[in-house]
């Protein structure tokens, strides 16, 4: 093995330490659509809009009016008290749980499912919004945050309005601390220091005179982990040749 050093930090997270593992504890509950009848619609209301540390989006516990309680990801403008309804029959107002074949076209959704009865999958990042641009006999066409389009099951459900949070990062962090809070509950490791500022025992692009990988960062895949660091089986690097537009 080339580093006879200490171990990297890619093999110190592969041991799944506490240090890179994710808080789970700290997370309040999952955030997902109840499996009730497809047919039915039900009534509720928001008991609670709770802070999940790590998620960067309010989450809104619903009860409804069979008892069935669940977390779901607020809406912008939801509040506690707030009537919600979820089926095939509910108002296509905002904070309400529709199927895709039951929303009209034009409007803004998030929490999207992929399959019917999925929970919920696609859109649910604070502030932000898929748009219900056509439909099909069984499916629906909806354009995501990404601009790509997607075909959907017409029965997966989704959230009307936008999700809440938006803005969240235009607010500056302005100093390392915040940064360190705010990936704390998070499965990562903060602050992430760069090989080339290593010394040459803790990476094998430390060391050296100056900052410099100092040889290919382009590595097979199946090289020993003490190794296996920069542009792994990579197909290609560099800037990609071609026709300049003009």
């Amino acid at each position: 093995m080339e580093n006879m050093g200490k171990k990297i930090r890619q093999q110190r997270a592969g041991r799944g330490s506490p240090t890179f593992r994710s808080r789970k504890h700290l997370h309040e509950a999952p955030a997902a659509y109840p499996a009730i009848k497809e047919d039915e619609t039900f009534k509720g209301h928001i008991v609670e809009i709770i802070h999940d540390p790590g998620r960067w989006v309010p989450l809104a516990k619903v009860k409804l009016e069979n008892g069935v309680e669940f977390y779901t990801i607020a809406s912008e403008g939801s509040y506690i008290g707030q009537e919600i309804e979820i089926g095939p029959n509910a108002k296509p107002v905002n904070g309400n749980i529709l199927p895709l074949q039951s929303i009209p076209e034009g409007t803004q959704v998030f929490n999207i499912e992929i399959k019917p009865m999925d929970g919920g999958k696609l859109v649910r990042t604070g502030g932000g919004y898929a748009q219900i641009i056509s439909k099909g006999v069984n499916t629906v066409t909806v354009v995501l945050p990404s601009g790509k389009s997607k075909e959907i099951d017409g029965r997966s459900r989704a959230t009307i309005g936008v999700a809440a949070g938006g803005g969240r990062i235009e607010k500056p962090l302005l100093k390392a601390g915040n940064s360190y809070w705010k990936w704390k509950p998070k499965a990562r490791k903060y602050p992430k220091v760069r090989g080339v500022a290593m010394n040459v025992v803790s990476h094998p692009f430390g060391g050296g005179h100056h900052q410099s990988e100092s040889k290919p960062t382009t590595v097979s895949r199946n090289a020993p982990p003490g190794r296996k660091v920069g542009h792994i089986a990579a197909r290609r690097t560099g800037r990609r040749k071609g026709k300049v537009q003009q």
